[in-house]
């Protein structure tokens, strides 16, 4: 008899994260079209997410609680791997690394300017938290960098932290620094036009020794 309610468990358990997650067939398609419906579906309250690179494994926990328009774009860019085959274009030693451009330029596009509304900041931005990049108010959209300093300054700014890195900081303060800003910075100023124009080729051309992001998985939905 507990047998039998294990399985069932277990079905139930599977049936849900089903619910949670798109097919492969509905996250390409959401992946190329943000106003498809699955944009619209909340995230779990908490989970997980492990980012495969060229130094390692980093694991970071979202809180939806913290910033919930957030979590819930996060969440389906990755489960749609919007992530994955992309770079760590702008790190800076003992303050952040960034990432959050599309690899390829085609789904870049669509997403350069697919903003979506602040959160309230609710956490601050102490190292081993993560936030969207962002050139203003409700301006975010795909962009995340993962504090490696104490970057509580940037609360004032309303860079609002939705989670934090459980697994893997000392990967994240080892990625490739040395380009600086000029790999990926000057989001402001307007000076990612290559990145998403041109996408892996020019990077990997202009910046041979920046870390790769291989992959982004969902691990443990809550």
């Amino acid at each position: 008899m507990k047998a039998k309610f294990g399985i069932i468990f277990v079905l139930m358990s599977l049936a849900a994260f089903g619910r949670q997650t798109s097919s492969a067939g509905e996250g390409a398609a959401a992946l190329r079209n943000p106003k498809h419906p699955l944009w619209s579906r909340p995230a779990p309250e908490v989970y997980d997410v492990q980012i495969e690179t060229t130094r390692g494994k980093i694991v970071l926990q979202v809180t939806r609680a913290l910033a919930p328009r957030g979590a819930d774009r996060f969440f389906h860019l990755v489960e749609t791997g919007f992530y994955d085959d992309s770079r760590f274009y702008r790190v800076m030693k003992g303050r952040f690394a960034q990432f959050g451009i599309a690899g390829n330029p085609e789904i870049a596009s669509v997403w350069r300017d697919e903003r979506f509304p602040d959160d309230p900041v609710r956490a601050s931005n102490v190292r081993g938290t993560f936030a969207y990049a962002m050139t203003g108010p409700d301006a975010r959209t795909t962009q995340i960098y993962i504090n490696t300093g104490d970057q509580s300054r940037q609360d004032a700014g309303g860079f609002a932290p939705f989670g934090k890195v459980i697994e893997g900081m000392d990967i994240v303060d080892s990625l490739y620094s040395e380009y600086g800003e000029r790999s990926g910075g000057g989001m402001r100023a307007g000076k990612q036009a290559k990145l998403f124009e041109e996408g892996n080729p020019y990077l990997d051309r202009e910046f041979p020794r920046l870390d790769k992001l291989l992959k982004a998985t969902i691990i443990r939905p809550k």
